[in-house]
């Protein structure tokens, strides 16, 4: 289905992780058998999640969306998992090496990325290896690093999130493809009557005035108005007496 998804979509290329190099294999060599033209195929590596491990669409604290605010951004960005001194699965690393330098280079000021400090000059990369070892060193902290992140991810949002905010289409777009979830209805809780309740409705009179069923001896019945008045009749005597 993902294969079919280029002719019927009509696209010229798709894009996706290399967990998707079988996929793309198989649309490479199965559709132009079927008289569909062949599209060209982006792979990019796989980065580690903001919360360490996989990224997942399903984990929103593992990625941070398009349309995220600024608040949200700060969030996730302040709980990410970014250990000292550890650059293997380190999220925000990860994350300043596959994003943040590429898109300095797309935007034709290169490979830049700047951490300011409070004390002392910004820090300035043009590669991720030298990260690395300031990372390892302990000179560019997590602090500082969750810092430099959240500011260069913001300035790299914003120009999105505003064509994206004066655009309809953009909006309507976004609103068929993620719909928001159905509210949940609050069921109503049925009052709990006691078990004698329960057990009344389990009790059965019959003619001769007895009960039967479930609970029969925690029900009165009087047999009749004679056996009534003859139960009285020996109580007095047995006053009188």
């Amino acid at each position: 289905m993902q294969a079919l998804d280029e002719e019927h979509l009509g696209v010229d290329a798709q894009f996706g992780g290399v967990d998707q190099r079988k996929i793309f294999a198989l649309a490479k060599e199965v559709l132009p058998r079927v008289g569909y033209k062949e599209r060209a195929h982006l792979m990019n590596p796989m980065v580690p999640g903001l919360a360490g491990g996989k990224m997942s669409a399903s984990d929103p604290d593992s990625k941070i969306d398009l349309l995220d605010t600024p608040e949200v951004v700060k969030k996730k960005i302040k709980k990410a998992f970014a250990p000292p001194k550890e650059v293997e699965g380190n999220g925000m690393m990860s994350f300043v090496e596959y994003v943040l330098l590429p898109a300095g280079a797309l935007q034709g000021e290169g490979q830049k990325f700047v951490v300011e400090r409070r004390e002392g000059e910004p820090l300035v990369y043009t590669n991720i290896e030298k990260m690395h070892e300031d990372y390892k060193a302990d000179i560019l902290t997590p602090q500082l690093l969750k810092s430099g992140v959240t500011a260069a991810l913001l300035a790299l949002l914003e120009p999105v999130q505003a064509a994206f905010q004066a655009s309809q289409e953009w909006q309507d777009i976004e609103r068929k493809a993620y719909p928001p979830p159905p509210e949940k209805k609050k069921k109503e809780k049925k009052k709990d009557l006691g078990k004698r309740h329960t057990d009344a409705k389990k009790v059965e009179a019959q003619p001769d005035g007895s009960v039967h069923g479930h609970g029969q001896q925690q029900v009165s019945v009087s047999t009749g108005a004679e056996e009534a008045m003859k139960q009285l009749e020996l109580e007095k005597k047995a006053v009188e007496s």
